[in-house]
């Protein structure tokens, strides 16, 4: 058997589940999984044969993949490898997407155009229509790269592996179906009223990132959670609604039916008015009819909202971020686990790498630097690893813990504290006074300035006339004086400079002390810095967090966009006296109909609707604000069916309360950890760290390190990648 059979898989492999055994059973079998070799490195005299180059290219893909959270199962032998790499580039990862969104952009150029000025469906002009054949064309180049892609990602993982991949077979069935609905385009001259593709290109999307997979399965076992309360809320909202036109039926006194003339004249209508003063968007209209006639009204009012507002909502609110205050901890623990897999499976290849490495328990120094060579990875990172690599050059070797230890720099992140802030818990002598010393004279050189311009400015008289310039001026003097001293003493550069031995209060701590006098009427805000610089800090974390947030944001947006240009596209349509030209002023309309207080039309609404993409997009995010969405409700239902209430309400729902209250739950689950941290660990602990983890760090003690059996456990259940195992 050659070692490419033993490392590697040829196309028309098969793949046999070892399942786990325990360590005296490990075993190695060759691509069919039949043969049983002895569990050591030297049988059938595998390593001494065996390329060192492929060696030395799995280890990096391997490694690769731990530091980029990416699975190894997929093919590793030579050819498989380079096009993984290839792959897996940058330039190409960019390229594809780019597709992504060049071909989520298409809506706004296919038919309804948005390039318009004006989305006021009262006086806008005839959208420029791109000529038939134009964004399809497109759009085919887009769709064979997405055919590309998945030719790729299917031959590396192989047909067994594909079989089990949920995403990738509907990645196969939108790319057929866009294709076909394509074809149907094209056959009918581009005139189609219904482009299904449209609705199922934000999968492209989705299926790209891994983040978003996550965030959706995460959504997925919270609904079940919330079904109850939105049950609950649904017999709220059915039971007032009953009691509502009970109190406010259609009496014979004109002036006592005004509640039940607008709010309560039907059940559907009913329904919606509760629904609406559920979000208090229509609060407290809802109530001025009765409540004139009777204060008592009020009662059912406010105990309705106090009920389902404040107690169901926020209620619903507390079960999403329980089931999501979790899905970091998640997250992090499945990446663990791929990185924690892909850096053994590194140490296993690399062990057989050296025919003088029998026992297969370690790996030569060599062969770690000449991977690490190759890897492509931020410099920090290795500059770190390389560092923790030179502590075993003098003994050619590393075991399998030393290994895993120098790639436990892959967990941290490098933090940038304020240097005022790290030496205010250290001593004299352990300041970093080279940076201090940098912003120090950036602040004279500051000072220096603003007492020129000042001076002239008002003039030396002036400038002398307020007690404030003179302290300020007489500070910058002697802060420049201190300064050029400092220069003169110790030279440049002098960061290694022993301040200690200076004395008790040296030049330097002069200096910091005359800074100290400037900048004291700012000293009232100390107390604040640090919760300031938590909020900041989680401001910046939700920024790369809720990436993944964003995109389903995004999937969500446009589906709903499409499906409103699919239902309510030229529903709103002017009067004939109400389309003027472009240029025309609201002053210069006029109009002999009276129009009801706060409608649609009367509100100048025009612009909101669902004529074009662009426009979809910017109605639904009106409406996900719940500011006044009744208008656009009634305004639907007025011009269609009642039967429309459905889709602004779905909208409601998974905008406003799902993935609001999903929002909510990642800022409140990244500020507690940060505020938990932020109490646990001193600023000295941050200092003496270089590198700290950004998410994993956090979770440090939650996160549970898979065990030395899990790794052998999954390595062995590998569809390509077949090793042997030492006695260990």
């Amino acid at each position: 058997m050659d070692s490419k059979s033993l490392l590697g898989d040829s196309a028309d492999a098969t793949y046999r589940d070892y399942g786990c055994r325990s360590e005296e059973e490990r075993i190695v079998g060759d691509t069919t999984g039949r043969r049983i070799f002895p569990a050591t490195c030297d049988s059938a005299s595998v390593c001494q044969q065996a390329d060192d180059d492929l060696y030395i290219q799995q280890a990096v893909v391997l490694i690769e993949d731990a530091i980029q959270y990416r699975s190894i199962n997929h093919r590793v032998d030579t050819s498989s490898l380079h096009l993984y790499r290839w792959y897996y580039a940058r330039i190409c990862q960019w390229g594809l997407g780019l597709t992504i969104a060049v071909v989520l952009l298409l809506a706004f150029v296919e038919r309804p155009s948005s390039l318009s000025v004006t989305s006021d469906s009262r006086y806008r002009s005839p959208p420029w229509e791109p000529p038939c054949g134009l964004t399809e064309s497109i759009e085919i180049m887009c769709l064979i790269i997405f055919t590309l892609d998945l030719a790729v990602k299917s031959y590396l993982i192989g047909w067994d592996e594909f079989r089990k991949n949920k995403w990738l077979v509907s990645y196969t069935i939108v790319i057929a179906v866009s294709i076909i609905d394509w074809v149907l385009s094209i056959s009918m001259i581009c005139d189609e009223k219904l482009r299904v593709r449209r609705l199922i290109r934000p999968f492209f999307l989705l299926q790209n990132s891994s983040l978003m997979k996550k965030t959706l399965k995460c959504i997925k076992r919270t609904l079940p959670e919330i079904a109850s309360v939105i049950l609950l809320l649904a017999l709220h909202l059915c039971l007032f609604t009953m009691i509502g036109m009970l109190l406010f039926p259609k009496t014979e006194d004109p002036i006592k039916n005004e509640e039940w003339k607008v709010y309560f004249r039907n059940l559907p209508t009913s329904l919606t008015s509760l629904l609406v003063l559920l979000t208090t968007a229509n609060n407290p209209d809802v109530m001025i009819p009765a409540y004139s006639q009777n204060r008592g009204y009020a009662i059912f009012f406010v105990a309705f909202s106090v009920i389902g507002t404040y107690f169901l909502m926020n209620l619903m609110t507390a079960i999403i971020y329980n089931q999501f205050r979790g899905y970091l901890l998640m997250a992090v623990q499945t990446s663990i686990i791929r990185r924690r897999l892909g850096i053994r499976a590194a140490f296993q290849v690399l062990s057989c790498h050296n025919a003088e490495n029998a026992t297969g328990e370690s790996v030569p120094v060599d062969a770690v630097l000449q991977v690490m060579s190759r890897i492509q990875m931020q410099s920090y990172y290795r500059e770190a690893i390389l560092l923790a690599i030179r502590q075993y050059e003098t003994e050619g070797f590393m075991n399998r813990e030393q290994f895993g230890q120098i790639f436990d720099e892959l967990d941290k992140d490098r933090i940038k504290e304020t240097v005022l802030v790290l030496n205010s818990e250290k001593s004299v002598a352990e300041r970093d006074n080279h940076n201090m010393e940098i912003i120090n004279m950036c602040f004279i050189i500051y000072y220096l300035f603003e007492m020129c311009v000042k001076i002239f400015a008002l003039s030396w008289r002036g400038y002398l006339s307020y007690r404030n310039n003179i302290f300020d001026g007489f500070l910058t003097i002697v802060l420049l004086v201190l300064q050029i001293t400092i220069y003169v003493t110790y030279r440049l550069p002098y960061s290694n400079v022993k301040q200690s031995s200076q004395g008790t209060f040296s030049l330097w701590e002069m200096v910091r002390f005359v800074n100290m006098l400037i900048v004291f009427r700012f000293l009232r805000i100390i107390p604040d810095i640090k919760l300031m610089a938590l909020v900041a800090s989680t401001l910046l974390d939700l920024v790369k967090n809720l990436r993944a947030f964003a995109g389903i944001l995004v999937v969500v947006y446009y589906m709903f966009a499409v499906f409103g240009i699919w239902l309510f596209e030229g529903a709103i349509k002017p009067l004939p006296h109400m389309s003027v030209p472009y240029n025309t002023t609201m002053k210069n309309i006029t109009s002999n109909l009276s129009i009801e207080c706060g409608t649609y039309e009367q509100l100048g609404y025009w612009p909101n609707n669902f004529d074009d993409f662009a426009a979809a997009i910017i109605l639904l995010y009106n409406i996900m604000i719940i500011n006044n969405w009744q208008a656009f409700m009634e305004v639907y239902t007025r011009y269609t069916t009642e039967w429309s209430k459905i889709y602004f309400v779905c909208w409601w729902f998974t905008s406003s309360v799902m993935w609001v209250n999903l929002f909510v739950a990642l800022i409140l689950e990244n500020f507690t950890y940060k505020w938990d941290r932020s109490h646990s660990c001193s600023v000295t602990d941050v200092e003496r760290i270089r590198y700290e983890t950004s998410v994993q760090l956090i979770f440090k003690e939650q996160v549970k390190e898979p065990t030395e059996e899990e790794l052998l456990c999954q390595l062995q259940q590998h569809p390509h990648l077949h090793l042997h195992w030492g006695n260990t």
